[in-house]
């Protein structure tokens, strides 16, 4: 009878094969079981950018000064579907599971945008996005729109807040980025993002008018209220911040939006 080689090439095979099996099957079973927790920690970091957007959480922190938690505070905001181009909210859209960014990568669920249109690059623009609306009682008090658009590397996506009269930028954070550290990546730094709140959204005609410069006007000046120190160093991250500003805020982003809103509560 002939003697097992368990050198042999076809036995090598067979146990590589067979500890790959398994190591794929505890890998798996390993994503299945966080995948809850992934989730839960997703959305809690979705939350926490949101909040501190609107000025309600300090950066670093769990907790407002009053010891109120990220669900805490996030539970004052109600989201809701929007229809860019007409302003109106999507009942017929579940808030909960649409997913704005992954609409914009649907041909049945978007639009292309052309050269002209396309100031944030963005290729194209979902046909719907979510709004965070916080209201006092039943006037409003802060609205957060989701915004994004291409730096330098790669595409910022963040959050703006406006505040209660839908023309004074309450703040801007940014969740994602791919910019360079020191340089565009300044998009983080408090400092920077401490210029943002008290700007001016719309000029006297309704349009989109922020400006990032190197210099800024006057304080007397009519321009100063809608200037932002640029980042230093980093013309392309910011210039892809303000056409990303001044595209969310127009009427290819959520301007039907903000207009149907200031009517409403005018």
């Amino acid at each position: 009878m002939a003697s097992f080689d368990k050198d042999s090439l076809s036995n090598t095979f067979t146990v590589a094969l067979l500890l790959c099996l398994v190591c794929s099957v505890i890998v798996s079973g390993i994503a299945v079981a966080l995948k809850p927790q992934q989730q839960a920690n997703k959305a809690l970091d979705q939350k926490q950018n949101i909040l501190r957007a609107a000025g309600m959480l300090p950066q670093n922190s769990s907790t407002d000064a009053e010891g109120r938690t990220v669900d805490e505070l996030f539970a004052e905001f109600t989201v809701r579907v929007v229809d860019l181009d007409t302003g109106e909210y999507r009942d017929d859209l579940d808030a909960a599971s649409f997913d704005p960014i992954r609409a914009a990568k649907d041909s049945a669920l978007s639009v292309a945008l052309s050269a002209e249109q396309d100031i944030a690059t963005l290729r194209r623009r979902e046909n719907a996005s979510l709004v965070y609306i916080k209201r006092d009682g039943d006037e409003i008090d802060k609205v957060v729109l989701p915004v994004r658009g291409y730096g330098l590397w790669g595409t910022l996506f963040g959050y703006l807040a406006l505040d209660a009269d839908l023309q004074t930028i309450s703040g801007l954070g940014f969740y994602a980025h791919r910019e360079t550290p020191g340089l565009g990546g300044e998009v983080d730094n408090p400092r920077w993002k401490q210029a943002w709140p008290g700007v001016q959204l719309f000029n006297d005609a309704g349009e989109p008018a922020v400006r990032l410069v190197k210099r800024r006007s006057p304080q007397s000046a009519a321009a100063a209220g809608f200037e932002v120190d640029a980042l230093s160093g980093a013309t392309f991250t910011t210039r892809g911040v303000e056409n990303l500003v001044n595209f969310w805020t127009g009427e290819l982003g959520f301007g039907p939006f903000i207009k149907r809103l200031k009517a409403e509560n005018a």
